[in-house]
């Protein structure tokens, strides 16, 4: 700006000085020529008036310093100071002479072949109507400006050079208030007035801008909180892939640990790669991702403005529980189709065979008892099934009341003697009595799985040790039998609905395979912590803790 400053003030001034030393000539050249015309004017009347006293003889006793000639009224040319007239045309038609033949007085100037000189003309009438003409050679304005081109170069120099300084110095003052203007706090006492309205105006824009700031701020910190306390990971893209924000979530599950600057194929998950390629041009992409033991849903939507894709935000949901409750669902219902299948076969095999009277008389009550033992099995399926259902829904709906599991464990022990007394097992109730809050009927199912369980599955002569103790705030109930034992890559899944450790026993006892899912779901429902200590061979220990509270 100073530069500019300095340039404009100093071509202004040469402007001046250049206008100006114009002006000054032509005016000069002006004023000379007149001076010429009216010397001029006044030698022809000194001229004319001798002519008039001693006639043409005059002209032989004049010395005039300028060239006269005298002419006829019909342009003959009658006398001349500087030609022989005789060899001179007619001056009727020149200009000066017929303006003087009309006026009394004509002007008139030529300029020379080398147009630095020009000739004045003025010509008188006289009283017998001749006219008398003088005549002047002068210097035309660019022959003046030639003559006094060095010394004007010099004032135009010594102009340019006190433009220059005057100036810089103009320039310097302008601009030292705005170059010293504090922009994040302009104040007006420290600049000239007409500054006012821009110090004014970055006042304003500044505290548009702090409010401004302050806003994307506090929206930057919020949805940073935000973001870092996510357990989805998200990531914020631009058109070229660049990585513009994001939580360490997602910096975690791209595999490398870290925030990369631009996301590639070499520094992030294949799954990753290819959603964020669909979003970036313009589809939207959802794929499924395992790391670790968690399985994770990949959402890449595009970023749109003015019909163009300008990013992509990737989102990574946390789905293993949803994916493990749809594995759970397919094959609770695969299980429940094939459980359900065996026994309705059965049954549709024996009715076929009696209804077309292949059965013998004496074989029809074995038949009706084979019908009558998987139906039976199907009840018993059918119960337990909804008995899941009910706790897999809250069964809020159940009132609790207090449960002394030392009674509830005899009495289920005295229902279950006729079956233990058939394989010769031993029922051994020990402990104390021990009161819950609980829902009795719930309480009544996992006491009653989990000894049945234990007289199923244990070896002939055996035997079955329920066990009920506590302390002041918790009661703890334990099932040990001295049966076949689970192996170690059984022990999670036995609590699995429908899963048997030994298929064939299981069939032959009548088993559901739902009898451990029961106790598991129950023990979710009071908040019980279930533990399971086993060995092949030796026996199984199921211990069940409860809060007193």
């Amino acid at each position: 700006m100073t530069g500019k400053i300095f340039r404009s003030c100093v071509l202004v001034g040469l402007a001046a000085i250049l206008v100006c030393s114009g002006l000054f000539l032509a005016i000069m050249a002006n004023q000379y020529e007149q001076e010429i015309y009216r010397q001029m004017k006044q030698e022809a009347a000194y001229v004319s008036r001798g002519l008039e006293e001693t006639g043409v003889d005059y002209f032989t006793s004049l010395k005039a310093s300028q060239r006269l000639t005298w002419v006829d009224a019909d342009g003959t040319v009658l006398y001349d100071s500087a030609a022989d007239p005789a060899a001179m045309e007619n001056h009727l038609d020149r200009e000066e002479i017929a303006q003087a033949l009309r006026s009394g007085e004509g002007r008139s100037e030529h300029l020379s072949s080398t147009v630095l000189e020009k000739t004045l003309y003025y010509a008188l009438r006289l009283d017998d109507g001749t006219v008398l003409r003088v005549a002047c050679t002068r210097s035309t304005v660019g022959a003046m400006v030639l003559g006094v081109v060095q010394p004007l170069l010099w004032v135009v120099v010594l102009a340019l050079v006190l433009s220059g300084v005057l100036a810089s110095r103009l320039a310097r003052q302008i601009t030292k208030p705005i170059n010293s203007l504090d922009l994040e706090n302009p104040r007006l006492d420290e600049t000239y007035e007409e500054l006012f309205p821009l110090v004014s105006r970055l006042r304003e824009q500044n505290r548009t801008i702090t409010r401004q700031m302050d806003d994307l701020s506090r929206r930057q910190r919020e949805f940073t909180a935000l973001a870092e306390n996510m357990s989805e990971g998200v990531l914020l893209l631009d058109s070229k892939g660049t990585l513009l924000s994001g939580n360490q979530s997602a910096y975690a599950l791209l595999g490398q640990g870290e925030r990369p600057a631009v996301l590639r194929p070499d520094n992030c998950r294949r799954e990753i790669w290819e959603a964020a390629e669909k979003a970036l041009a313009g589809r939207h992409a959802e794929t499924l991702m395992t790391a670790d033991t968690r399985i994770l849903e990949i959402l890449a939507s595009p970023v749109a403005a003015n019909g163009q894709v300008t990013g992509a935000v990737i989102l990574m949901v946390d789905v293993t529980e949803r994916e493990e409750r749809e594995s759970l669902r397919r094959e609770f219902s695969a299980n429940v189709s094939h459980e359900l299948k065996t026994p309705l076969t059965s049954i549709s095999g024996f009715a076929e065979l009696m209804k077309e009277g292949l059965v013998e008389p004496d074989k029809m009550k074995e038949f009706a008892g084979d019908i009558y033992k998987e139906c039976s099995q199907l009840i018993a399926l059918v119960d337990d099934i909804l008995k899941l259902s009910r706790l897999d829904e809250g069964s809020q709906e159940l009132a609790t009341e207090a449960v002394d599991l030392y009674a509830l464990s005899g009495d289920i022990l005295e229902n279950l003697r006729p079956m233990a007394a058939k394989r010769n097992i031993t029922l051994r109730l020990e402990g104390d009595h021990q009161i819950i809050q609980g829902v009795w009927r719930i309480l009544n199912e996992m006491v009653y799985n989990l000894c049945d369980n234990a007289i199923k599955y244990n070896k002939d002569g055996g035997r079955v040790t329920v066990r009920v103790s506590g302390t002041g705030e918790s009661a703890v109930l334990s099932v040990a039998d001295t049966g076949i034992g689970i192996s170690k890559g059984q022990q999670e899944r036995v609590f699995e609905r429908f899963y048997r450790v030994d298929k064939s026993h299981s069939r032959r006892v009548g088993g559901t395979g739902l009898g451990l899912s029961i106790v598991k779901h129950g023990a979710q429902y009071h908040n019980a912590r279930l533990v399971l200590d086993s060995e092949p061979g030796t026996g199984t220990t199921i211990t069940l803790t409860f809060r007193k509270e």
